[in-house]
């Protein structure tokens, strides 16, 4: 039986009875009930009762080719055809992970290229934290074990990943975080600049925070920094331009790794194949997932620097780690094909010089001015909406993101899959989005922020 012999309330009842969400108030679900989609076409999605929504987050940050492709349905039905499955423990290999860790090689920054596979960008994270680690002690130095994140990052929901992670609430939950990892300020201007502080000199007052927290370690003790390039499920905060490269040059200086994040920014979003291309730096591991296979299928993959590869191979030493479907054929079959779509359609290259700059404008020029808009930020394909009582002294409403969700609910209501995270509305569509689809955003979002107004205000 298929998911068609059922009416809503029944598919809402049975999720409600057997399926749990994640970050979810299930009790809040159990009263609501689940939105169920059904289906979903280009920019597109469907729900159970025929509406059609325009995704404005790329499913979670990740269908970056947009839905529907038969390329990446054939790819994975031959793969499973031939080899559904084999692992890569046992010193086997399976052809698709060879031929996808070269293919990444090639894409990434100079002198990253190695790579780990794994199911998503948690799993990805937590063998960055074991890697890392682990490279020091082989250099015979296993007390330099400290890592620095930042504040309201976000590095995925495993133990080792919301430990890496900046968000409290999720701190509070595990009720015992990975020790030494210890979290500084994070690069958000709109909040944290100071009156006349320039975004240069801001940017270089944040990486100071970085600094501060290795000297006040030992850099004898510290072994690497971590950060999104683009803060994503934090809230799209971006930094300025100043920030990064004294990251890298402080990272340099007291010999701590830099590792970055770009589960959300990889593959395209920012209008290069990786974020560390549009800031200007060479980390020394790259966390990447989501959009590797568009969504289509799970994977991430760990790219991995020469000097951290370089220690692995001449120093040897068992690494005691892995997953069950690390370098899954059907997967990496998966992501090869996705990666042909991206480059034959030319979609870096359009974010970087044709959606990425209209979609800006777009924001500034139709949703900037609105009394609800505190302000409008983004980058390539990534976007952000500051919501506010008082657009002049950046007074929120109560604080606790409920205003951002009326926001959420009224768009979803006209046909566009928004993100509500605190106070601020994001987005992050998918790379196929056109000039009319972002005119076509923006009109809803703007008809959204006029009934939330009169919610907010009535």
């Amino acid at each position: 039986m298929t998911y068609q012999n059922y009416s809503l309330k029944q598919l809402q009842q049975v999720d409600a009875a057997h399926h749990l969400h994640p970050f979810t108030d299930h009790k809040e679900l159990r009263e609501a009930g689940s939105r169920i989609i059904t289906r979903a076409e280009g920019p597109y999605i469907f729900d159970s009762e025929g509406n059609e929504i325009l995704d404005a987050m790329a499913g979670l940050w990740c269908v970056n080719v947009g839905y529907g492709r038969e390329e990446l349905a054939r790819a994975a039905y031959h793969q499973m055809k031939e080899l559904p499955y084999y692992n890569s423990f046992f010193k086997c290999s399976t052809p698709t992970p060879v031929l996808l860790a070269k293919r990444l090689a090639e894409l990434a920054p100079p002198s990253v290229n190695q790579v780990f596979f794994g199911s998503s960008g948690s799993e990805a994270n937590d063998t960055a934290l074991r890697l890392v680690r682990h490279f020091w002690a082989l250099e015979g130095k296993p007390q330099k074990n400290r890592i620095i994140s930042r504040k309201n990052a976000y590095h995925g929901s495993t133990v080792a990943g919301t430990s890496l992670g900046g968000m409290e609430p999720m701190h509070q939950q595990l009720g015992g975080a990975v020790p030494n990892i210890v979290h500084v300020m994070m690069p958000y201007a709109y909040e944290l600049a100071l009156p006349g502080e320039s975004d240069h000199e801001f940017g270089l007052r944040a990486a100071k925070a970085v600094e501060d927290a290795i000297l006040e370690a030992g850099p004898e003790n510290v072994a690497a920094f971590i950060g999104e390039p683009i803060m994503g499920a934090g809230g799209v905060k971006i930094p300025p331009m100043s920030y990064w490269p004294e990251i890298e040059r402080i990272c340099r200086k007291y010999d701590v790794l830099l590792m970055l994040d770009e589960v959300i920014t990889g593959y395209g979003r920012t209008g290069e194949w990786f974020a560390a291309q549009s800031f200007g730096i060479t980390p020394d591991t790259i966390t990447t997932a989501k959009a590797l296979t568009s969504g289509y299928q799970p994977l991430s993959a760990l790219l991995v620097g020469d000097r951290i590869a370089t220690t692995l191979t001449e120093k040897g030493g068992e690494f005691y780690h892995g997953y069950t479907y690390s370098g899954h054929p059907v997967a990496c079959a998966v992501a090869l094909a996705n990666l042909d779509i991206i480059e034959k359609e030319g979609l870096v290259e359009r974010v970087k010089n044709d959606t990425g700059p209209y979609f800006a404008q777009a924001l500034r020029e139709r949703i900037a001015d609105h009394p609800l808009v505190g302000e409008v930020r983004s980058f390539g394909l990534m976007g952000a909406i500051e919501i506010v009582r008082d657009k002049a002294t950046k007074e929120r409403f109560e604080g606790d993101g409920r205003a951002a969700v009326v926001v959420r609910d009224h768009a979803i209501a006209n046909g566009l899959m928004l993100r509500a995270t605190g106070d601020t509305m994001i987005l992050s569509p998918p790379l196929i989005w056109t000039r009319e689809t972002i005119d076509l955003a923006c009109e809803r979002i703007g008809k959204a922020l006029d009934l939330a107004h009169k919610d907010l205000f009535a």
